[in-house]
C-alpha cells in the first residue's frame, strides 16, 4: 500500500466505497427484518393515545374530524387517535369568576376605571366594582360558539351594569336601591349569555364597591348618615305609635265601658226611685194623714238617729245627776263636750201635760232630741 512523503499510508477512496458497499449488502437482511417491527410499535403507540380519562364533574366533547359526535360521562374512555378524532374534556361543576372594575394582583386589589366609572340616569357618576360567578353549562357552547368566552363575559358584564345603573338615580344606587340593581345586572347578563349562546350558567353577581367619585365621596356619606338617622327616627316613633296606641284604646275603652257602668247604675237608681215614689204616692192616695204621719216620723227617726245631745226639760233637768262620760274620752283620746245632766224623768200625773220642751243654747235644733216627753215611734209601713 502506498504511503505518502510523510511516511503515512495513503487512503484509496475507491477501496473505501467498495467495503461501505459490501458491509451494506451484509447488514441489509438484517434490516429488512427489523422494519415491520419498529412499524408495529408505532403503530401501537399512536393507538394508545386514544386513551382518556374523564375526571368528575367533567364531560368529554369527542369530535371526528372537528365535528362533535359524541359527549362521555366519567370514567376512563377511548377515542380513535389524533387526527381522525379528539376530545376536549371541560369541568362543568368547577364555580369560576371573574371582576369587572378592578383586578386583583398579588392578593391586592387595583381599579380599573375605564370599567368602573359609569353615569346614573340623574347624570351623576359612581364608581361600581362587581365580581361575576359563572359555570359551564352547555360544554359543546362553551368550546364552540365563542372564541373567548371569559372576555365575552367580562365585556357583557359591563354592559349589563351599564344599563342597570344608567337607569337609576345616584341615591338609589348609593342606598336602597342596591340590591335591586344586584338582582337586575344578574338578569340581564344571563340573558345576554344566553343570547350568544355562550353555554354559561351565572350563579352570582355581587357588587363589591358603588361609590361616589372620590372629590364628592365625603358629601354623599353626609347625605347617606342623614337618610339613615331618618329611618332610625321613623323607625323609633313607628315603635311608639305602635306601643301607646294600643295603651290609649285600652283606655278608652274602659272609660266609656264604666261611663257605661255608671249610667246603667243611675238609671236603675232612678227607676228605683221612681218605683218607690209611685208606691208611696198610692199609699197617701189610700190614706194620705196616715201616710203623711208615718213619712214625718220615719225622716224624724232618720235625721235624729246620729244626734249625739240631748235638750231636757226644764222640771226634769232640775232632778238630772251631772254625767261624765269617761268611756268615750278614753276611747277618743279628746276632751269631752259640756257634760250635761243625765234626766231622771217622772211620768206625769194623770190628766196633767207633760213638760214644756227647753231649747239648749249651745245646740242647734237640727242636732238635738227632747228626753222628757215620748219619742215618736214610726208608724208601721204597710
Amino acid at each position: 500500500m502506498a504511503r505518502d512523503p510523510f511516511g503515512r499510508q495513503r487512503i484509496d477512496p475507491e477501496e473505501e466505497f467498495r467495503r461501505a458497499v459490501d458491509s451494506a449488502r451484509r447488514n441489509a437482511g438484517r434490516v429488512a427484518r427489523l422494519i415491520p417491527a419498529v412499524i408495529g410499535l408505532l403503530v401501537l403507540l399512536w393507538l394508545a393515545t386514544g386513551i382518556y380519562i374523564v375526571n368528575p364533574g367533567e364531560q368529554g366533547i369527542v369530535r371526528h374530524f372537528g365535528r362533535e359526535i359524541d359527549r362521555t360521562s366519567p370514567g376512563l374512555r377511548y377515542h380513535l387517535p389524533w387526527p381522525v378524532q379528539q376530545v376536549d374534556v371541560v369541568n362543568v361543576e368547577a364555580v369560576r369568576r371573574i371582576e369587572v372594575g378592578f383586578r386583583t394582583q398579588q392578593g391586592q386589589p387595583s381599579r380599573v376605571p375605564h370599567e368602573s366609572l359609569m353615569l346614573t340616569g340623574d347624570e351623576n357618576i359612581v364608581d361600581a366594582q362587581l365580581i361575576v360567578q359563572y359555570r359551564v353549562g352547555d360544554p359543546s357552547q362553551y368550546l364552540f360558539r365563542l372564541r373567548n368566552p371569559e372576555e365575552t363575559l367580562t365585556a357583557a358584564t359591563e354592559v349589563a351594569i351599564r344599563s342597570v345603573v344608567g337607569n337609576m338615580t345616584i341615591d338609589d344606587v348609593l342606598t336602597t336601591g342596591r340590591a335591586e340593581a344586584q338582582d337586575q345586572t344578574f338578569k340581564y347578563l344571563q340573558g345576554l349569555m344566553n343570547d350568544y349562546q355562550s353555554g354559561l350558567l351565572i350563579t352570582d353577581v355581587r357588587l363589591l364597591v358603588v361609590d361616589p367619585p372620590d372629590q364628592v365621596k365625603d358629601a354623599f356619606n353626609e347625605v347617606v348618615r342623614a337618610r339613615e338617622d331618618r329611618e332610625r327616627q321613623q323607625n323609633e316613633a313607628q315603635a311608639y305609635r305602635e306601643d301607646i296606641v294600643p295603651k290609649a284604646r285600652g283606655a278608652a275603652e274602659q272609660a266609656v265601658r264604666a261611663a257605661e257602668a255608671y249610667r246603667e247604675e243611675r238609671v236603675l237608681q232612678a227607676q228605683g226611685d221612681v218605683s218607690k215614689f209611685l208606691a208611696v204616692l198610692e199609699e197617701y192616695r189610700k190614706g194620705r194623714e196616715v201616710t203623711r204621719e208615718r213619712l214625718y216620723l220615719e225622716t224624724v227617726e232618720r235625721v235624729l238617729s246620729n244626734v249625739r245631745k240631748v235638750v231636757v226639760a226644764g222640771s226634769v233637768g232640775e232632778r238630772a245627776m251631772p254625767f261624765l262620760p269617761l268611756t268615750e274620752i278614753t276611747r277618743s283620746g279628746t276632751p269631752p263636750a259640756q257634760a250635761l245632766p243625765v234626766p231622771q224623768i217622772q211620768p206625769p200625773a194623770p190628766g196633767q201635760p207633760g213638760p214644756a220642751p227647753q231649747s239648749s243654747q249651745s245646740n242647734p235644733p237640727s242636732q238635738s232630741r227632747s228626753v222628757g216627753a215620748p219619742t215618736p215611734t214610726a208608724a208601721p209601713r204597710r
